[in-house]
Order: C-alpha cells, then structure tokens, then sequence
C-alpha cells in the first residue's frame, strides 16, 4: 500500500511540478514574444512553443504516448490565457519587458522541467546519462524555439549562461540523491530547487561560462 501511495505522490508532484514550469515557461515566451512587437496570435503561439517543446520532444524521444500536454489538455488552455493576458496587458500599459524579466520565469522553468523531465526518464527505466540529458531537452528545447522563431541566438547555445549545464548537473542530482536511498519526491524537490536557485543565482551575479575574446582586431581568438 505504501509503495502504491508512494507512486501515487510521486506522479502527482511530477504533475504539479510540470505544470507550473508550463506557466513559468509559457509567461517567458510571452514576455519575449511582446518585446519582439509580435502580435497576439504570433505571442500565444510563441508561449506555446516555449512552455510545451520540450515536453514535446522528450515524449517523442522516449516514446512516450500521449504527449503530456494532450493527456493533460488543461496546460494548453493556461498557455492561451497566459499569452493572452500578456500581450494585452503589457500592450495596454505601454509596458516593454526587458531581457532580464524575462530570465526569471525561464529560470523556474528551467529548473522544473529538468527535475521532472530527468525523473520521468528514470521511471522509464534508462540509464543516469540518459535521464540527465531528457531534462536537458525537457527545460532547453522550448527557449530554443522561442529564441530561434524570434530571431535571437538561443541562450542555450551562445550566450555563454549558465543554462544547459545547470540542468545536466541537476539531472545527476536528481539521479544520485535516489541512489543514496533519497525518495523520489525528495530528490525531484530538492533538484527542481536546486537548478532554479543555481540559475537565479548565476543571473543575479552575472556568473557566465568562459568566453572568447580578441586581443586585438587581428590577433588570435585565446579563452578567458
């Protein structure tokens, strides 16, 4: 009974966790959809995107059938009235999110989708390697999209952030808190906290990977 109850919590805080990473997702494409002047249909389209690829994409990699949003139809609803009321909010109020309002609902996304995207492979049965790049694909894939469709180079390939690493290492930890004997709801908990913190902690600061940089117009390319 125990072991079923625990199932049963455990899907249940998946569930959740997949849900409010949706939002937090689906109000960061929304955010940059606006301050790109897309319009409504285009902002609602680009909150889609952003909150349901990588899901999407982890599901098809996984073969997992249905995918989690048409089992779950209600996101795809919260999506719309999240792109919505973004577009004519901010519209109304003259309002122009900056690149750095942006980032922190995409860190909470980030951190969500990692944990979940990471844990869901673990019950699928595959591998720690495995597991940890299917939250890698569950919380990058989708600011990709955004990125690319709004012509932007992508976070998670050139800006030099924090982003894509933090989900890797946090899909190891997801996985070796459960192999120290940690339940499953605690150690998807304590991860999803832990990428999100990590992230913020890296905006806050301005923490970056190691850039490129010229000496001089003509020299050589050297690393920081």
């Amino acid at each position: 009974m125990s072991v079923v109850l625990g199932e049963t919590t455990l899907q249940a805080l998946l569930l959740v966790l997949e849900g409010i990473g949706v939002v937090a997702f689906a109000l960061s494409g929304a955010l940059a959809a606006v301050r790109k002047r897309v319009d409504v249909v285009g902002v609602m389209i680009i909150a889609f995107l952003t909150a349901m690829g990588g899901g999407t994409l982890r599901d098809v990699l996984l073969d997992r059938r249905p995918f989690f949003w048409v089992a779950q139809e209600f996101w795809i609803w919260v999506v719309i009235a999240v792109g919505l009321a973004a577009a004519l909010i901010l519209r109304a109020r003259h309002f122009e999110p900056t690149h750095r309002a942006i980032q922190w609902p995409d860190a909470m996304g980030l951190g969500l989708f990692a944990a979940s995207g990471t844990q869901i492979a673990l019950e699928l049965g595959h591998t720690p390697l495995i597991a940890a790049l299917m939250g890698v694909v569950t919380s990058a894939t989708g600011g990709l999209l955004r990125d690319v469709l709004l012509a932007e180079v992508p976070w998670v390939i050139a800006s030099y952030q924090l982003y894509a690493l933090l989900a890797f290492a946090g899909g190891w930890l997801v996985w070796g808190l459960g192999a120290l004997g940690t339940s499953s709801i605690v150690a998807v908990t304590v991860g999803a906290l832990a990428i999100t913190g990590a992230r913020i902690l890296a905006i806050a600061v301005n923490l970056q990977l190691p850039n490129w940089r010229r000496n001089d117009h003509t020299g050589p390319i050297t690393l920081l």
